[in-house]
């Protein structure tokens, strides 16, 4: 009697299919607007427009920010410690945090992020946050603290 390799090739494809499903990565949920700008005001540090870009995945949400904080003096790579909290209007409010950010020069721009958000889901509604400080950084041992002073524009970061 011939066996036949067939069926267990078949069978081994099958199972390294089923496999390969089992780790794939989960699927980006979608964020709308995925740019978005608020107005916030950093004391003696700045104001002025930030821009907002938010991307989402699993139950992760990260969030990069181009702040209106200008530095006086040169910062390195990811020395700066930010936490942005982000007005939740269908549930708890999300605190984003993380120490990222390229390196900037004397009197350039604060660039932070990703900052990361763990328990975001579909459904939340994250628009500024004006209940306090809304984003801190910590450059240097020095807090800067910003108050948001608008609501995000075109809108809030809806997540689906």
């Amino acid at each position: 009697m011939r066996r036949s390799t067939w069926g267990a090739a078949g069978a081994l494809a099958a199972g390294l299919a089923t496999a390969s499903l089992a780790f794939a990565p989960t699927a980006s949920a979608a964020v709308s607007p995925g740019t978005a700008t608020a107005t916030y005001d950093c004391g003696s540090w700045g104001g002025g427009t930030a821009t907002l870009t938010m991307t989402h995945s699993g139950t992760t949400g990260q969030v990069s920010i181009t702040a209106p904080v200008t530095t006086p003096v040169a910062v390195g790579a990811d020395t700066i410690g930010s936490t942005l909290i982000l007005d939740n209007t269908t549930g708890p409010d999300r605190v984003f945090t993380g120490k990222k950010n390229p390196a900037i020069p004397a009197g350039g721009t604060a660039k932070l992020g990703p900052l990361t958000a763990a328990n975001v889901v579909a459904g939340d509604s994250l628009n500024s946050y004006f209940a306090g400080v809304a984003l801190k950084l910590v450059i240097f041992g020095i807090t800067v603290n910003c108050d948001a002073v608008t609501s995000q524009s075109p809108g809030p970061f809806v997540i689906s």
